[in-house]
């Protein structure tokens, strides 16, 4: 036998026998009665969402006493207070209602590892880990997989934990997850919410610059609504190139189908909008077609025409909507929308009333 094929007979081996590993563990684990906690999927199979701590938890005080007192004084607030949990964070009604789909799967398919898996993703030292947890078990968090790096940034670790979706407070770490590829927003505290689903999974999407690239924005500062629309119409037959958060709406699509495989549709735990600045007879035809040729859809597609987004989203109640302006996300949270910043595309260089020079635009 030569070396070449000794080496494929070696790897085949080595993968056959990490199956079996992982098999067996698997095995002992579902032997014990000791949990009625399910096990986390392997994350090949899972939609993994990773959350910061800042935005699982309310940490405001926390964070202050570190920003005024230093790191050892805020290690030692947490080590006297672990027996206390944390109160809920801006992305705490998110995380429960991806719990509550995990839960309709399993009904529904046993042994499918196809779920949800949530990470948290904190540069916690771990001497605050057992606060964490104390926290995650008082609320009955289903959070089974840590990453604390002690100061250093998590972002190199992301794609190791094959990451769907991060969120978290700290903007520049997101504006480094968007470069890496990997779908992420910046959360905000929203001190008025509105009342959220507890048996559904709502998540509104903004067009431009989120689910598709910035190319259209673009056009719009360099050269006005008139030739945008006089571009959308000409280019209607042509995909727009994918945005930082298309690949989240596809994890959630894979995981839609699931539930239309049983036919329930209507009653299905998941619903997704796309809520658009764009008019729809002038401009909506590129972005729908976009979708159809990616092998996605959205169940609701709200096009505004340049009116606020703040009323509709009331009335939507997303327990997350993200979107790549500011002001939308202000006029959002006003009326009690959770809403999440993506850092990304045109938009976040120039307000959206300043056209372009020419030499600007050429950036």
């Amino acid at each position: 036998m030569s070396v070449d094929a000794e080496d494929a007979v070696g790897r085949l081996s080595h993968d056959s026998s990490e199956e079996n590993d992982w098999a067996a563990a698997k095995a002992f684990f579902d032997s014990l009665k000791t949990t009625t906690k399910p096990r986390p999927p392997k994350p090949k199979n899972a939609v993994t969402i990773a959350v910061s701590s800042r935005t699982l938890f309310n940490m405001v005080k926390e964070r202050k006493l570190y920003e005024e007192e230093g790191l050892e004084r805020y290690v030692s607030y947490q080590l006297e207070h672990e027996d206390q949990p944390f109160t809920p964070g801006v992305a705490f009604p998110f995380v429960k209602a991806l719990m509550v789909v995990n839960a309709r799967l399993r009904e529904l398919y046993p042994d499918s590892e196809e779920l949800f898996d949530i990470v948290l993703m904190t540069n916690n030292h771990a001497q605050v880990g057992v606060r964490l947890i104390n926290s995650i078990n008082h609320y009955g968090l289903s959070i089974e997989r840590f990453c604390m790096t002690g100061g250093e940034s998590p972002i190199g670790y992301l794609k190791a934990y094959m990451t769907n979706l991060y969120l978290s407070k700290d903007s520049q770490k997101v504006q480094q997850a968007i470069e890496e590829g990997i779908a992420a927003a910046t959360m905000f505290t929203c001190d008025n919410e509105n009342k959220l689903s507890d048996t559904q999974l709502r998540v509104a999407f903004d067009g431009d610059a989120v689910l598709f690239s910035d190319e259209s924005e673009i056009i719009v500062k360099k050269h006005g609504l008139d030739t945008f629309f006089q571009h959308e119409k000409e280019f209607e037959n042509k995909p727009l190139a994918q945005g930082p958060l298309k690949c989240f709406l596809e994890a959630l699509g894979k995981l839609q189908r699931k539930f239309y495989a049983k036919n329930l549709r209507i009653t299905c735990p998941i619903r997704t909008y796309l809520v658009t600045a764009r008019s729809a007879a002038s401009a909506g035809a590129r972005v729908l077609k976009t979708l159809r040729s990616w092998g996605l859809e959205v169940d609701e597609a709200l096009f505004l025409a340049g009116a606020p987004k703040g009323p509709l989203l009331q009335k939507i109640r997303p327990h997350i909507f993200f979107d790549d302006q500011m002001f939308h996300i202000e006029g959002a949270q006003e009326l009690g929308t959770i809403a999440a910043h993506v850092p990304y595309g045109i938009g976040q260089k120039y307000h959206k009333s300043k056209p372009l020079k020419p030499k600007e635009a050429e950036k």
